[in-house]
């Protein structure tokens, strides 16, 4: 995988190998990280993710050593460093190595690492989904306010147990039995030309790219509703897409035994989102 990576000052092609077993950040699982994207030159809400990722690491009692700002600078430079026509995966990153006692990180030890790699964007041909029984957690169980590495693993059983059962995706549900989100991104679904979407509630992150759908939707003109979602909504819903910064926008084909096709909403949000998109490009054009 080629990419550049950036740690204690320096930059290098290879992998910095920077954590050992006694490690806070190995042992006890004090990271966090942000995911934001490069596509052929644009850095769509690149402050948003820098930002959130110094938020994050606060969240989680670490003590950020860089700003947003400067964070942000770095993730460019990292950006024009690779071929102006990569579609790119950008990961600033915080951990901790020293604890205080048996489990509270040191935030004294906080350190900052940032990978810009290779990560080519997925088709939108469309994925099927299925209702894993893994919840997400409530905001007093978990560090639910955070982008934790810590949280990821109860997405990955979701959605090994979607597969084994001939599904792409798993929908998680919040504590109450509601929709929260896919495993992996942001759930929207359209009802009548009505776009609904599971309204914050402590239980998932209501992701950067979600929320800039949601705002160019509604300039366009589109009703967006941010409400309770159940299943049985699902079930009859006229389409699904999920939003999240890996793969943007991308359409749902089935869920559970409801069949259906790539539709017109998730392609003007996806269209939508690509034409704003071109406003944060910070290469040149390919000729």
């Amino acid at each position: 995988m080629a990419g550049v990576f950036w740690h204690l000052g320096n930059w290098s092609t290879e992998e910095p190998k920077v954590l050992g077993p006694m490690d806070h950040a190995f042992w006890l699982g004090s990271v966090i990280f942000d995911g934001a994207r490069a596509i052929r030159g644009t850095v769509p809400d690149l402050d948003l993710h820098c930002r959130r990722c110094v938020q994050s690491a606060r969240n989680m009692l670490m003590e950020p050593t860089m700003t947003a700002e400067a964070i942000e600078e770095l993730c460019r430079e990292g950006v024009r460093r690779m071929p102006p026509d990569a579609e790119l995966y950008i990961r600033p990153m915080f951990f901790v190595r020293r604890g205080l006692g048996a489990a509270q990180p040191d935030p004294d030890s906080t350190e900052f690492i940032l990978s810009v790699y290779d990560a080519p964007l997925p088709p939108a041909t469309g994925f099927t989904a299925v209702t894993a029984p893994f919840r997400r957690p409530a905001a007093d169980m978990a560090p639910t306010d955070s982008k934790a590495s810590a949280l990821y693993p109860n997405s990955a059983r979701a959605t090994a147990w979607a597969k084994k059962h001939g599904f792409d995706m798993a929908v998680v549900l919040d504590e109450a039995g509601n929709v929260a989100e896919f495993a992996s991104a942001n759930i929207m679904m359209v009802k009548d030309g009505v776009v609904m979407t599971p309204e914050p509630n402590g239980t998932f992150l209501a992701g950067i790219t979600r929320a800039r759908i949601i705002d160019l939707l509604r300039k366009s003109g589109r009703e967006v509703r941010e409400c309770t979602v159940t299943t049985a909504m699902l079930d009859t819903a006229d389409e699904i897409f999920a939003t999240g910064n890996f793969g943007k926008v991308q359409p749902c084909t089935r869920y559970a035994e409801n069949h259906m096709q790539p539709g017109p909403v998730a392609a003007e949000a996806r269209r939508l989102y690509f034409d704003w998109a071109e406003e944060s490009r910070i290469l040149p054009r390919a000729a």
